[in-house]
């Protein structure tokens, strides 16, 4: 019986080695990924005894880039996702806040026209945000007994995706490299949509619905918004020295139908310092302009020393 099984065995083995020597050599694979996750951790700590200022604190920020890449002849399909979350801790503040808090996937598919750097493009862009955010302040609260005391309070502003953007295009794109692109869509749909908690109001309340100010731009007691417009965005990233590369990514956007002038702006620096394989420097720094939020310039900037990790390596060619 054990003469059987090992001859069984022998003949199962050299049949898996012809099985294996029959397969043909896979050919190169028309979709491509690669990515990178880094964390970035700040802490200051003081004692009461120290005399040269200064706020115990403690924050971090964690971030995750993915890149979906499909390439076959002249047919093209590259998407992104951006994810960034922090929190930070200052000693004597009664909340945890959020220092950076972003959800994004950009995909475009283009189709090569002839042999020049032109595409015919269709553009799909979706934005948002994880979790609430908040406005704080502090507020005078009296006991029973008469005495005032400070409280430190907030206000929820913005929610756990509220707003979300989502962004529809055609039009055409000029691809020099994989770092280097600029895309024009005039023909653009945006939807945005919010939490129906900020838009309620009773409309049996004249005043209030006299003094509703739109929330993202949604009207009260709606949840989206639908905008017809152009969109502009343009990419680049190159190496500025040693070890030290800049990315650069512009978004511009006009809603056909209302304030066409008021072009929303979103343009992002990224600095990218290479330390050694895990660990890594970056500036980076957004400014937003959208005036169905706020009318004037949102400013976002981060410098920080972490931890970063590659997930797959970015092809130099495809099929």
């Amino acid at each position: 019986m054990t003469r059987f099984i090992l001859f069984t065995f022998c003949i199962l083995i050299h049949l898996t080695s012809l099985a294996q020597d029959s397969i043909p050599k896979t050919p190169p694979s028309n979709w491509a990924s690669w990515g990178r996750v880094s964390f970035i951790f700040n802490q200051s700590a003081f004692n009461e005894e120290w005399q040269g200022g200064g706020v115990t604190n403690v924050s971090g920020d964690i971030s995750l880039n993915y890149d979906f890449q499909f390439k076959r002849k002249k047919f093209s399909w590259d998407t992104r996702l951006i994810t960034e979350f922090g929190l930070s801790q200052v000693k004597d503040q009664r909340f945890i806040r959020k220092t950076t808090d972003r959800f994004e996937i950009n995909s475009i598919i283009g189709n090569q026209i002839n042999k020049s750097n032109w595409n015919y493009s269709t553009i799909f862009n979706f934005r948002t945000q994880l979790v609430s955010g908040y406005e704080f302040f502090n507020r005078e609260d009296t006991n029973p007994d008469g005495l005032s005391t400070t409280i430190q309070d907030r206000n929820e502003i913005s929610g756990g995706f509220s707003p979300s953007y989502f962004q529809l295009g055609l039009g055409i794109l000029w691809k020099k490299s994989k770092t280097l692109n600029l895309n024009i869509a005039p023909a653009t749909t945006r939807l945005i949509t919010v939490a129906s908690r900020f838009t309620d109001v009773d409309v049996n309340d004249p005043e209030a619905l006299e003094n509703y100010e739109p929330f993202f731009g949604v009207e009260a007691n709606k949840t989206a918004r639908w905008e017809v417009g152009a969109a502009l965005r343009g990419y680049s990233k190159f190496e500025v020295a040693k070890n030290i590369q800049m990315e650069n990514v512009l978004s511009l956007y006009s809603d056909y139908l209302d304030e066409p002038e008021n072009v929303d702006i979103d343009f992002t620096l990224n600095l990218f310092l290479k330390v050694n394989k895990y660990i890594s420097g970056n500036f980076a720094f957004q400014t937003i302009y959208d005036d169905n939020t706020i009318r004037g310039f949102q400013v976002r900037q981060v410098i920080g020393l972490g931890f970063k990790y590659n997930l797959g390596e970015k092809p130099e060619k495809q099929a």
